[in-house]
């Protein structure tokens, strides 16, 4: 996956958030796909510095990985 797919993966993700955050009320099954849209949105931009890192640093992006979502979530801001 590159960049460019990344970057639209979370687009898609930041699209349907406004689409179910815009709708007037939420059932428990939007809310449970609002936490995994932003678990997921996370790990992806995680992945996002990881390549930006190995990047300025002389490496190959594409050696990167996703993190496990506990390890992206856990970290401190």
């Amino acid at each position: 996956m590159d960049d460019k797919d990344i970057h639209a993966k979370i687009d898609a993700l930041v699209e349907e958030e406004h689409a179910i955050r815009n709708a007037s009320e939420h059932t428990e099954e939007q809310r449970a796909r609002l936490r995994q849209i932003e678990e997921d949105r996370d790990q992806l931009w995680d992945l996002v510095r990881q390549r930006d890192a190995k990047r300025q640093y002389g490496e190959d992006p594409d050696e990167a990985s996703p993190r496990p979502e506990p390890q992206v979530e856990n970290y401190l801001q």
